[in-house]
């Protein structure tokens, strides 16, 4: 057992988000319009949690209604126990979820210099030298990850027990709580709160403290987590490149929150194609398929025909992740993932897919989800 495995993964997967926190450099007028060292600052970020703060308990209760409004017909359509969907406990949880996280992002800092936040390599950069002085004060989501990381997980487990589906739910309550609450901000105070949220949403959609914990029980030199030590750090950038593909590919494609081009899209589709990409790690990890057999595949089912996502191009998105896993791995760590992603191949095939929109005629009245996630 190498029980230094866990904390690796998770401090590899915390880096991630310091280097995929990005301000476009290029709206100097929307930059020289804002006051950087105040929404960073001490004072700053204080202000901003206690704004949130004030309207988080009725952005909860309309996050839910829009869940509902939104999900309901699916518990009748594919047969899920309304009791074990509690609308008073899924509010509750996330209220605490983020009132932690608000709580970090009033107190934390890091040293990562604010300069290389937003992209400002070049120091004749009419803002470089005011980024460097507040370098100190700029936000620290990587800590966020550590603090509520576990908690996230045990709310998996809570809501992945009787049917792994209500996950759905419960991410959509997130969902939105995120995105009326980001909306209440300024555009640089939504690119540094949303680097928050973002913690939240990967350890809520992906099953990371699972990933961590059968990562435990591996020894140092266990190909499998080599595998998964070796995909971790570029799996961001492998769904922006199969994003990116896929886009390409299917130019005139929208789904029903817009085309695969807009930006709520495509950060919802990286997102997914990140999630693949931890399924098929837990599977390795655990040595079988359990996790993409009684969670993703279920969960999938229930939501991509609903924001119609076709399964074209879902088995389009697969190939590509073949590929880049491919290319990525050595030949023993390749060994030890494949038959995993055989099997997530074999799931999302063509004659899986004709029995389940055979079975979706059957049944035609629909409401949405995933793409607006």
């Amino acid at each position: 057992m190498n029980s230094t495995s866990t904390p690796s993964l998770a401090q590899q997967w915390a880096k991630k988000y310091l280097q995929n926190l990005q301000i476009d450099p290029q709206d100097e007028q929307l930059l020289d319009k804002m006051n950087l060292s105040q929404v960073v600052s001490k004072k700053g970020r204080t202000q901003t949690a206690e704004l949130l703060m004030q309207s988080l308990r009725s952005v909860s209760a309309q996050a839910w209604n829009k869940t509902e409004a939104l999900l309901s017909k699916e518990v009748q359509q594919h047969q899920i126990n309304p009791n074990f969907i509690n609308p008073w406990d899924i509010a509750a949880d996330s209220f605490n979820i983020y009132k932690k996280a608000l709580a970090v992002y009033a107190q934390q800092g890091t040293s990562r210099p604010l300069a290389g936040v937003i992209g400002l390599g070049d120091a004749s950069h009419p803002l470089y030298q005011e980024a460097l002085e507040v370098d100190t004060e700029q936000v620290a989501p990587s800590q966020l990850s550590t603090v509520i990381g576990s908690e996230i997980g045990l709310l998996r487990k809570k809501y992945t027990t009787d049917d792994p589906r209500i996950i759905g739910f419960v991410s959509m309550q997130f969902h939105y709580t995120s995105q009326m609450l980001l909306e209440l901000l300024s555009p640089i105070e939504q690119s540094m709160v949303g680097a928050y949220f973002k913690v939240i949403d990967d350890h809520l959609y992906m099953p990371l403290q699972r990933a961590y914990e059968a990562a435990a029980q591996h020894r140092y030199d266990s190909p499998a987590l080599s595998a998964v030590q070796q995909l971790l750090p570029a799996s961001t950038e492998i769904a922006r490149n199969i994003s990116q593909r896929v886009i390409k590919l299917y130019p005139g494609y929208r789904t029903s929150t817009g085309n695969l081009s807009d930006a709520l899209v495509r950060t919802s589709s990286i997102r997914d194609i990140e999630m693949f990409q931890v399924y098929l790690w837990v599977c390795t990890l655990e040595g079988n398929i359990a996790a993409i057999q009684q969670e993703l595949f279920p969960l999938c089912v229930m939501l991509y025909p609903t924001l119609k996502v076709k399964w074209e191009l879902v088995r389009q998105l697969l190939h590509m992740l073949r590929q880049e896993i491919s290319d990525r791995l050595t030949p023993e760590q390749s060994k030890t993932m494949m038959p995993y992603f055989q099997a997530l191949w074999e799931m999302f095939s063509p004659e899986v897919f004709a029995i389940l929109e055979g079975a979706r005629n059957q049944n035609s009245s629909n409401a949405g989800f995933l793409e607006a996630m």
